[in-house]
């Protein structure tokens, strides 16, 4: 068996201990990711474990960087700035519990989904085993991409240990504005004609509009469109999933706000709970990486969302 790496030890072997007493474990980070319909059940008795905290490698160059999974984005972030990046994961909390959790920020439209940002993991299996998953490029990596597989299966198919991330370059300027009297067809014609534009709200009459990029082409784009600078809306707290086109067509009730281009309605109430595709396939996954259940047992099973 190959060694195990220092910083990752302590992780394994409380893993491994708690494995083989047969007790369940919740995974912790911050605590800023809590899903809500599971708190209620989060002060059972498990042993938490958590993920070493850390930063372990960064090439700016090939725009990569290694660290513990639970370290804070903050500290992170404050690392890359100095360097002119950043990394595609939105809020606070660790990068671990972000990965975990899988949820895109607004920015989706222009900088991609959270699951393109991991690269490889050292991850601990359920009985203790770290497991590495995919590799530090992507012409590394073969077989199946069970990096995106961990990607919002919140901590049920093993703990994430270590992570290798993309960073992206800071843009020049990034700024909001806002669009007044927007219906269904002036809403289409922004689309059409509006260049790249990194995030797209709309609730029916006003469309928010992010842009990144140099100053004097989002001053451009702001005038041609006789935007004014605005703040993002404040959105609802559950997130309904939809097509992107079917999603235009869910506003109705006072803020709802769509993602447009992506797929997601910002509604004030949760949405009705969905059977999942496929869920042999996901029950699968869950007997390989983990058929006793012991990890973060309280929260609802990747089978079962």
């Amino acid at each position: 068996m190959a060694k195990i790496p220092e910083h990752l030890q302590e992780l394994s072997d409380a893993v491994r201990e708690a494995s083989a007493s047969n007790e369940t474990m919740a995974i912790r980070g911050l605590g800023t990711r809590l899903i809500l319909e599971d708190e209620k059940n989060s002060t059972q008795a498990h042993r938490h474990v958590s993920a070493p905290n850390g930063l372990l490698e960064f090439q700016p160059d090939e725009m990569i960087v290694r660290c513990g999974a639970g370290t804070p984005l903050a500290d992170l972030r404050s690392v890359l700035r100095n360097a002119g990046q950043d990394v595609n994961i939105g809020g606070n909390g660790t990068i671990g519990g972000a990965l975990a959790r899988g949820w895109s920020d607004v920015h989706r439209l222009g900088r991609g989904p959270v699951r393109d940002v991991l690269l490889e993991t050292l991850m601990v299996g359920h009985r203790g085993d770290v497991i590495r998953v995919g590799g530090p490029t992507v012409k590394n990596v073969t077989g199946f991409d069970l990096a995106r597989v961990l990607v919002g299966s919140l901590g049920t198919l093993g703990v994430l240990g270590e992570v290798t991330v993309r960073t992206r370059p800071i843009p020049l300027a990034s700024r909001w504005s806002v669009v007044d009297d927007v219906d269904r067809a002036r809403l289409d014609h922004i689309r059409r004609h509006l260049y790249r534009p990194t995030s797209l709200l709309w609730n029916g009459t006003r469309c928010w509009i992010h842009l990144e990029g140099h100053p004097l082409d989002i001053d451009e784009q702001m005038d041609a469109w006789s935007a004014r600078p605005s703040e993002p809306p404040v959105l609802a707290p559950y997130r309904w999933s939809a097509r992107p086109d079917e999603a235009l067509g869910m506003i109705g009730e006072e803020g709802d706000v769509v993602e447009v281009g992506v797929g997601l309605v910002h509604r004030r109430r949760p949405a009705p709970r969905r059977t999942v595709a496929a869920p042999e396939v996901h029950r699968r996954l869950e007997d390989e990486f983990d058929p006793r259940r012991l990890l973060n047992p309280h929260i609802r099973r990747f089978s079962e969302r």
